[in-house]
């Protein structure tokens, strides 16, 4: 190997000019990044916005949050100012970063620079976009330059991180993508025993005139958020995240230069996972290693053009992938110009490889030959496990054979003597210059033909038989001139030459033809895939390819609605569910040549989609060799397509079923709106002209008051029914203020009860509301209303004369209030859908009703933020009654010495 400069990637020079084109367009992002609230941040965004407009740069401050400290005021003292936009939002007026302003300030000052403080912030309900990062996007794209700021707690991949080390969850988060493509990250540090004295003196809460207010919140602050202990993590995940950007950038500009040298700026190994026995070894130390200095790892097989990996090697590699490596295998005749080249790309300083012997005098070890080619790289050598002397003699033993090899040495041995016998008549006409091409000729056609070793043969042989066929003394071994000695040479070794490179074009080019079929294929099978609309459609299709590929009969199982596996038809593969289940619940192959029931028959492969496994692929290898490295990234990317288009279909499905849903709820509001205001007016003038009816004079028979009675009911329940359905339009339009105010729970249960006096006569009613309820903030009539329906649903559906009992009860959070009948219950399995609209317990009952109580009554509490469940309570798995159950925040009410008005 050259010292010359690696060749930079033709694709990946062009992603880079188009990137630059791009960048060239858009504005610069510069982010000052800190790892909490109080290190400085803004101030160091001032003072740089201060020095850049000294330098005649276009600065205006578009949003930036001093937080009253006075140092940090001092630094917006002369930088424009854009002015801020007002929003109205529940009673209040919301001052918000106005983006219209901005644009217009980049379309006056090209290259100018907009600060934005608080990257994370969410706008004002109204605004264009919901995200000040939104924002910054659309002022990056024409052009103008924004500097802004962000804790680490507010990217989006820590998030969760950081709300397990602090116990405070933030909801503001960015996208890590703006993080990474950000053109510049400032890291705005400060020791944790400095920013608690800043904190403990004031600077980063400051105190109010009236003291009190920010005093306690930084009180608070210090005694959960900013303890030592959280803002060294904090600390220590900042500097991680930007230590892996840089990285980023390092092999970015790596790439872009060709740089060659490794840098050793950050630890790394590369487990270089060779075909003999300490392979797994060499992985496993590799890994130990990694694990013990937390260093990333890579595991690489280089492998011979001719020859898969085996068995032990993918074992090896599956073995490293488990582990966390990044894996790679691919094909090159110089094992150690691949190795170094791999670890260059990817700035890989140490390499761990087993130690190797030196199998013949002029052949040296791999470690020896990356050692000569490359100074720069760390080596590390794994002895040989115990026994790896005898294994590695067996080895080849328990490899398969790939065919005979006789028939190119019998071919090659024939054509030469062939060419000996036809060539002879010749002498008189040709040059033995030109006889020399002949044999050459036909060693090229080994080679092409049958390989390296027939055509290793065929030189030798040619060389023989031309020095005994043509060259004076013909018919012996002997020549005449020494010449011919230097003809023989140049010959034999031209031969073996040709021979060389012609089987290793060929080798490269069956696999260049292998790789191109399988790509290929793949893409004729996602082009199908695209136009499936039937799960079986896509198990018709997989069937295909893996039949193609693979060699190998599979069958397809979709998951059902209870996440349990359903062969599609079609399938040829015999299925051991127990196996596929296994597969599918965990999202991992098992089977055949994978370490989870390697004894069953078949390999089941989990179909991952990007939501969710949609189901499993079960394949027979039947007498077939394990699958290589190729095979199996195939049918990994087999499986993939598979997956993403059966969740395709589910969500078509949905989508399908989503919109005839909607269309029919649309239409039933639309016709009950309609038929219950057409019917509120005729149905209280029956009302009316029932009661007036008993009242005229002269007065009604017995059997006629009876009539006019049950008409004025019939009525009554008609005029309930459509003031029902019109508030089931009205909760659902949000066209129904709540009236909240502070008031005891106890007042409107008694309201409902004296409500529902008819409707629970004879029966025991038993209300048990503990004394120390809290007050809940809540519309009273509305709330009346719930229990109105309840109490009457219980009345309804229950046998005559059976219980009621009505209770509650407090928690931290919320009060729970339950009421509990002595009935058959609720349907099983429909417990939900009881809340539906129209849905009844019975479909045919004589109870009258149309189901709506309980569906206007989830509305109510869902408006005051409530949930309300329902369920069967059993004993003995006996069903005793339903329970309705209404859950309601608990809130924080006012003062009891300042009520509210």
């Amino acid at each position: 190997m050259n010292d010359a400069p690696l060749r930079p990637d033709p694709d990946i020079l062009l992603a880079q000019v188009r990137a630059g084109e791009d960048r060239a367009r858009r504005g610069r992002l510069k982010i000052f990044f800190g790892a909490s609230a109080g290190v400085g941040k803004t101030y160091a965004m001032l003072s740089a916005a201060r020095a850049a407009q000294a330098e005649g740069t276009p600065v205006t401050i578009g949003v930036v949050e001093t937080h009253g400290r006075p140092e940090t005021q001092a630094l917006t003292q002369g930088l424009p100012r854009l002015p801020l936009r007002e929003v109205a939002h529940k009673g209040h007026t919301l001052r918000e970063f106005d983006l219209d302003a901005a644009l217009a300030f980049g379309a006056r000052h090209p290259g100018g620079l907009v600060l934005l403080d608080e990257f994370a912030h969410s706008n004002a309900p109204g605004s264009r976009h919901p995200k000040r990062w939104q924002d910054a996007e659309e002022l990056l794209a024409t052009g103008t330059d924004v500097w802004t700021t962000m804790n680490v707690q507010h990217l989006d991949s820590l998030n969760d991180v950081v709300s397990g080390i602090t116990g405070v969850r933030v909801w503001e988060t960015v996208p890590d993508r703006l993080f990474d493509e950000a053109d510049e990250v400032v890291v705005v540090d400060l020791p944790p025993d400095e920013l608690l004295e800043r904190l403990h003196s004031g600077k980063v809460y400051l105190p109010t005139r009236e003291g009190g207010g920010d005093d306690q919140r930084a009180e608070r602050a210090a005694a959960h958020f900013f303890r030592k202990g959280n803002l060294l993590a904090l600390r220590e995940l900042a500097l991680r995240r930007t230590a892996d950007r840089v990285d980023d950038e390092v092999r970015a500009f790596r790439q872009a230069g060709a740089v060659r040298p490794v840098w050793p700026n950050r630890e790394s190994l590369l487990a270089c996972v060779g075909p003999g026995p300490a392979a797994d070894k060499v992985v496993r130390c590799a890994a130990r290693m990694a694990a013990q200095l937390d260093l990333p790892w890579h595991a690489v097989h280089v492998q011979a053009l001719s020859r898969e990996p085996s068995a032990a090697t993918q074992k090896a590699l599956d073995l490293a992938e488990s582990l966390g490596a990044s894996v790679s295998s691919f094909s090159d005749r110089d094992p150690a110009g691949a190795l170094v080249r791999h670890a260059r790309e990817h700035n890989l300083s140490r390499l761990v490889l087993g130690r190797a012997r030196r199998r013949r005098p002029w052949s040296r070890p791999l470690a020896e030959r990356i050692a000569a080619v490359a100074g720069d790289l760390e080596l590390l050598q794994v002895a040989e496990p115990p026994g790896a002397r005898q294994r590695e003699g067996a080895a080849p033993a328990a490899e398969p054979p790939s065919g005979p090899r006789w028939p190119g040495y019998l071919a090659a041995g024939v054509a030469c003597a062939l060419t000996a016998v036809l060539a002879t008549p010749l002498i008189p006409l040709l040059e033995l210059s030109n006889i020399v091409m002949i044999f050459l000729l036909i060693v090229v056609a080994i080679a092409l033909r049958y390989g390296r070793g027939p055509a290793v043969l065929a030189a030798f042989l040619g060389v023989a038989l031309f020095d005994f066929y043509f060259v004076p003394p013909r018919f012996t071994l002997a020549v005449s001139d020494v010449q011919y000695l230097v003809t023989f040479g140049v010959m034999l070794v031209v031969a073996l030459a040709i021979g060389q490179l012609t089987a290793v074009l060929r080798q490269q080019a069956d696999a260049a033809t292998r790789r191109e079929r399988r790509v290929r294929a793949l893409h004729d099978m996602s082009r199908d895939l695209s136009a499936a609309l039937l799960p079986e459609q896509v198990a018709d299709i997989g069937a295909r390819f893996v039949r193609a590929e693979f060699g190998m009969p599979s069958t397809l199982l979709a998951a059902d609605l209870n996440d349990r596996l359903q062969p599609l038809p079609g399938g040829q593969a015999p299925v051991d569910m127990a196996v596929a289940q296994w597969a599918f619940e965990r999202g991992e192959p098992a089977g055949r040549g994978t370490d989870t029931l390697p004894a069953s028959a078949t390999l089941v492969v989990p179909l991952k989609a990007p939501m969710r496994v949609r189901g499993a692929l079960v394949l027979d290898p039947g007498g077939a060799r394990a699958l290589d490295t190729e095979q199996r990234r195939a049918l990994a990317a087999c499986a993939s397509l598979l997956a993403i288009s059966l969740e395709r279909i589910h969500y078509i499905e949905v989508a399908q079923h989503s919109t005839v849903q909607i269309e029919s709820e649309r239409l039933r509001n639309s016709l009950l709106a309609a038929i219950s205001h057409d019917l509120r007016t005729p149905l209280a003038s029956l009302v009316g002209l029932g009661e007036a009816l008993r009242l005229t004079p002269p007065s009604l028979s017995p059997a006629q008051a009876e009539l006019a009675e049950a008409m004025a009911q019939s009525a009554r329940r008609m005029a309930a029914l459509v003031n029902n359905l019109l508030d089931m339009a009205r909760l659902q339009a949000g066209a129904v203020p709540l009236q909240r105010a502070w008031q005891p729970l106890e007042e409107v249960v008694g309201s409902a009860l004296a409500a529902c006096g008819d409707a629970l006569h004879g029966r025991a009613i038993q209300v048990d509301l503990p004394a120390d309820l809290p007050l809940l903030q809540f519309d009273a009539v509305l709330m009346e209303r719930v229990l109105v329906n309840l109490l009457e649903n219980a009345a309804k559906y229950t046998p005559p004369g059976s219980a009621i009992r009505l209770w509650a009860e407090a928690d931290a959070e919320a009060v729970r209030l339950c009421v509990d009948d002595h009935g058959p219950g609720l349907p099983r399995g429909q417990e939900a859908r009881v809340f539906e609209k129209f849905e009844r317990g019975a479909r045919e009952s004589a109870t009258p009703g149309v189901g709506l109580g309980l569906a206007i009554g989830r509305a109510i509490v869902e408006a005051h933020g409530g949930r309300i469940e329902g369920r069967n309570r059993t004993r003995e798995g006996r069903v005793e009654g339903a329970r309705i159950e209404i859950t309601l925040p608990r809130g924080a009410p006012p003062p009891a010495d300042n009520p509210p008005a």
